[in-house]
């Protein structure tokens, strides 16, 4: 028939890391959606360090199917595209990012938004997996999730300084 029969994706085969991040802005999950859901943004909050370059992202919000394509510096003189596509967007609550081509065997990024006290906690839950077998587990611990790890702690400092609470200025009264 011409048809060829394909394995499905064994999980087994590889070993799923997961690493997850909250946070909580003091702004509303509206307004921090409204940043969150441009993917132009995502550069603000990638270190310099990384080389993040965008190279095709549609404008607008993000949008289920959207198709993004970056690169990123794995090394030095090492660059690497990543593609991922948008798999699900509920507004204002979260979204899911997977990669399709790139630097991991698997990933899989959901990013929630939840109204709480005092403003909107961020919610990043990160599955992925390195590949390589025994070579990637050993990668993994010596500098992949040390790498994942200071990429999300650059991610966080940058939104605290971006989100800081503005107090306003009292009242001027006709006294003043």
């Amino acid at each position: 028939t011409g048809l060829s029969r394909t394995r499905p994706f064994d999980c087994t085969a590889m070993r799923l890391e997961r690493l997850e991040q909250e946070q909580i802005l003091p702004v509303t999950v509206e307004r921090a959606w409204l940043f969150f859901s441009q993917p132009r943004n995502l550069a603000e909050l990638t270190p310099p360090d990384a080389g993040f370059e965008m190279i095709r992202c549609p404008g607008g919000p993000v949008f289920e199917g959207a198709i993004l394509e970056h690169r990123i510096r794995l090394a030095p003189l090492v660059r690497m595209r990543w593609v991922s596509e948008i798999k699900t967007v509920r507004e204002n609550d979260y979204f899911i990012d997977e990669q399709r081509a790139g630097p991991f065997r698997f990933w899989h990024h959901r990013h929630g938004f939840e109204a709480v006290e005092g403003g909107v906690r961020i919610r990043d839950v990160v599955h992925y997996a390195v590949g390589f077998g025994p070579l990637g587990v050993l990668a993994d611990r010596l500098f992949v999730r040390r790498q994942l790890e200071e990429l999300f702690a650059f991610r966080k400092a940058e939104l605290a300084k971006r989100f800081t609470r503005v107090v306003p200025e009292p009242a001027r009264t006709a006294a003043s």
